[in-house]
């Protein structure tokens, strides 16, 4: 479940069925929505499957963690781009242009030779959804009028329950009887029909209003971002000497645009805002990181297969929707902050019950429920976060502070999914064997390699707890009012 979805507000309902969002005027706009953002859940869910299959077919165990933080490292910048794209000409194009690129991703993906090349197409499959997830959110701001567009919203989040809870399945069934590479292969034509369902009541879309020119300085900020944390993946890989010079250039290029990015004081868990945002990538990185790795253990370490190892998350995407409707609750909002703590807690405490499965002495059953514990703390956590964001977000900043949300997202699961890999390369997962090939990479992924990428996504969420703590702002003195600090402020 992305940052996107998380920020949409409640629904409400409207008083004239015929003119909902499944009425006459906006039925085909809307099922086209559902169905894109159904198609993207489907893909991140069969990916998650079919990915270990896919790295031994190609004996890239080495590179397995760059396979995912490829995706989130060019839509971070991304989703910059395409909002600037969307004010300057509106989001037909940038719509188009990035479902067009996501399925090139998939192709190049599905017909890699090399796993580096299975890499490369991840990443264009990033720049493809970065692009239309924003573009998705700016139709939904022009075609439909302000009482429906909570509706609307609700929808991106009820569009993945359903390949949540199929998608490991059927991609799993694909990767078993006809290949790993038909996962990837086939999305691209199911696309086809919702563009051509939504595209009349696309090119009816009223033009926005004047917008000036394209801010530069935050699209070149956004690509210094997903440079900068390339290049450290690229020498967390490496590990030799001559690593520590793409490491230098890519914190010289990450740290100071990442601090003109985000709220100031958020690297400080500053109270309130800054807080909110640091967690926020805290909590999404360590899941991601986890998660990332869970189905490969099971298939190499408990010999799984393809479609169990991926069905075992499936709970967790069911008890995160879960979740997120306990923290919406009116009786849960004094509790909020308290909610966001235990959420974290049941992460943490998930991942190291993941470790456990390690041991063949128990049963493996205990990985999927021990998820259904992670997913739930992830709904309590991601959804309240957003909710803090917008009441500690000054009227006209809003947008800027999601964006601040999105940014700390995928920053947060690029830097940790990074981590895991350096982890598990250090440890000697994919170091490769005698004779090399498939059957060598996966006996060169030893136990203690997980573990360890376990236990700093473990480390990671008590860090999200102790954040927790703080995302209360502190009052000004006897006024009884709240300082938020702005964002792109360099004091971060």
């Amino acid at each position: 479940m992305t940052a996107a979805e998380s920020v949409a507000p409640q629904a409400t309902a409207t008083n004239d069925p015929a003119d909902g969002i499944l009425g006459r005027r906006h039925r085909a706009l809307t099922l086209g929505i559902i169905s894109v953002v159904s198609l993207i859940a489907f893909e991140a869910s069969a990916v998650t499957t079919a990915m270990p299959v896919a790295a031994r077919a190609l004996d890239g165990i080495g590179l397995y963690a760059f396979a995912f933080s490829a995706f989130f490292t060019t839509s971070l910048f991304a989703m910059t781009l395409s909002g600037e794209w969307c004010d300057r000409s509106g989001p037909l194009v940038p719509l188009f242009t990035g479902i067009a690129a996501f399925g090139t991703g998939l192709v190049i993906a599905g017909s890699a030779q090399r796993m580096w090349m299975f890499v490369a197409g991840r990443g264009v499959q990033g720049v493809g959804g970065g692009l239309v997830i924003v573009a998705l959110y700016v139709v939904v701001g022009r075609a439909y009028p302000e009482r429906l567009r909570a509706s609307v919203m609700a929808s991106f989040s009820a569009a993945w329950v359903l390949p949540v809870i199929v998608g490991p399945l059927v991609a799993g069934t694909v990767t078993e009887q006809f290949g790993w590479r038909w996962v990837f292969l086939a999305i691209p034509v199911l696309v086809l029909l919702p563009l051509a369902v939504m595209l009349p009541a696309l090119r009816a879309l009223p033009p926005g209003p004047p917008a000036g020119t394209p801010d530069r300085r935050r699209i070149l900020l956004a690509l210094a971002v997903a440079a900068g944390a390339g290049l450290l993946q690229y020498a967390g890989q490496d590990l030799t000497p001559w690593a520590l010079l793409p490491a230098a250039a890519g914190l010289a290029l990450l740290v100071p645009c990442v601090r003109r990015l985000l709220p100031r004081g958020t690297f400080r868990a500053r109270r309130g805002l800054p807080s909110v945002v640091l967690l926020r990538g805290i909590a999404q990185g360590s899941f991601v990181a986890a998660e990332s790795f869970i189905p490969l253990m099971l298939v190499t370490e408990r010999g799984l297969s393809a479609t169990l190892a991926g069905f075992s998350l499936t709970g967790g995407g069911l008890t995160w929707a879960l979740g997120s409707y306990t923290q919406s609750r009116r009786r849960a909002e004094p509790y909020r902050e308290r909610l966001m703590c235990l959420g974290m807690g049941l992460v943490a405490l998930a991942v190291a019950l993941m470790a456990a499965v390690l041991a063949h002495g128990v049963p493996v059953w205990a990985a999927g429920a021990s998820w259904v514990l992670g997913g739930y703390g992830m709904g309590l956590t991601i959804s309240s976060g957003a909710v803090l964001l917008l009441k500690l977000s000054r009227p006209g900043e809003e947008g800027t502070n999601a964006a601040s949300l999105q940014t700390s997202d995928a920053l947060g699961s690029i830097l940790l999914v990074g981590l895991a890999g350096v982890l598990f390369v250090s440890f000697g997962g994919g170091a490769g064997g005698p004779g090399g090939g498939p059957a060598a990479a996966a006996d060169a992924a030893p136990p203690h390699a997980f573990a360890a990428v376990f236990a700093a996504a473990a480390a990671f969420a008590l860090v999200g707890a102790y954040v927790a703590t703080r995302l209360s702002p502190r009052e000004a003195a006897g006024r009884g009012v709240t300082s938020v600090p702005p964002a792109g402020d360099p004091g971060a």
